[in-house]
């Protein structure tokens, strides 16, 4: 009998309001110092506890640590300027004030690699832990060194490397990287893309994955949405790459898009992580809605290669919504899996 369907977050979680200000990108802490680094322990804790209360299977940190996805990584790696910022176009999308690489990027300690260590303790279960992918760093920040989108994205996909073998020894089990890009940029993909996020993932002895979602549920990412016509097939450029490429997961949005679930048939071979819960709404979703997407998604993937995930980071919710939605997830997911009869 095969293993029930597994789930998890796709990464981020609300942060407490005595951490930073809720349902906010790039929230600024409410503390500092000491109180700062326990209040962020405290909170991973409390990501972890709604995890497992709500019956999600492989735990994240709910990214407590970091004020923004992409560039609380950045910050840690020298080469780069965060004072004299400027503004950039983020995926075509909206614009943001950015940190500008002046030297050669690298990185001179660990960044993440704590917080790892502190999230292995936390549960006996499987854990992941995420990190941005190459293509989504160098579309996070003004280039003033390399002048070459392609070289300063090997240059992070060597760094990335690093930290991501260090999850590793720390005993994380899923090291995912965040490609939102790749949803924008096919001929970069196609070129450099892959390539770069293989290189990230070089020689990982745990499994590795990248996200590939249509972003936060921010104003700007819906309004790019609505213009993507009735039927979204951005996935169709990348999923072949990904299929004959080294990652082990992929994960994508489902719940509420109109993404063409025929599309991951293309993802032969892989560990699908089907969005079943949509970050850009309020509304709870139904165990019942849960287990449709995933249903629908058998019908091109083995339920062994099926997981329960969300379209995207929850951050931008509120607590009560996020951890309701984590409950309809691992209901969907636990419903479906009797309904097929594994334990």
């Amino acid at each position: 009998m095969s293993q029930r369907i597994k789930t998890a977050i796709s990464g981020s979680l609300p942060k407490p309001a005595w951490l930073a200000e809720p349902e906010k990108l790039w929230a600024p802490w409410q503390l500092q110092g000491e109180a700062l680094e326990q209040a962020k322990a405290d909170a991973m804790r409390l990501a972890v506890d709604d995890q497992l209360r709500a019956g999600i299977t492989v735990i994240g940190d709910g990214e407590q640590t970091r004020q923004h996805f992409v560039t609380t990584f950045i910050e840690h790696l020298g080469g780069v300027d965060f004072v004299n910022r400027k503004t950039v176009r983020i995926r075509n999308r909206y614009d943001a004030d950015v940190p500008v690489v002046i030297d050669k990027v690298v990185r001179t300690k660990s960044v993440f690699v704590e917080d790892a260590k502190r999230l292995r303790k936390l549960t006996k279960g499987p854990i992941k832990f995420t990190l941005p992918g190459p293509m989504t760093m160098i579309d996070t920040l003004f280039d003033d060194y390399y002048k070459s989108r392609e070289k300063l994205a090997w240059a992070f996909a060597e760094i990335l490397n690093q930290e991501a073998l260090e999850l590793a020894a720390a005993g994380i089990d899923v090291v995912q990287f965040d490609e939102p890009a790749f949803n924008v940029f096919f001929d970069e993909v196609r070129d450099w893309g892959v390539k770069t996020l293989e290189r990230a993932a070089q020689g990982l002895s745990c499994k590795s994955a990248v996200h590939i979602c249509y972003g936060y549920g921010i104003e700007a990412n819906i309004k790019w949405k609505q213009g993507l016509g009735e039927e979204w097939r951005q996935y169709e450029h990348v999923f072949p790459l990904l299929a004959n490429s080294t990652i082990d997961q992929v994960s994508l949005e489902c719940q509420n898009s109109r993404v063409p679930m025929e599309l991951i048939a293309m993802l032969k071979g892989k560990d699908v992580m089907v969005g079943a819960i949509d970050v850009a709404t309020s509304t709870v979703e139904t165990p019942e809605q849960v287990a449709d997407v995933l249903r629908r998604a058998l019908k091109y993937v083995d339920v062994k290669h099926i997981h329960g995930c969300t379209n995207c980071g929850l951050v931008t919710l509120p607590r009560d919504i996020a951890a309701a939605k984590l409950q309809a997830l691992a209901a969907g997911a636990d419903l479906l899996s009797k309904e097929l009869g594994l334990d």
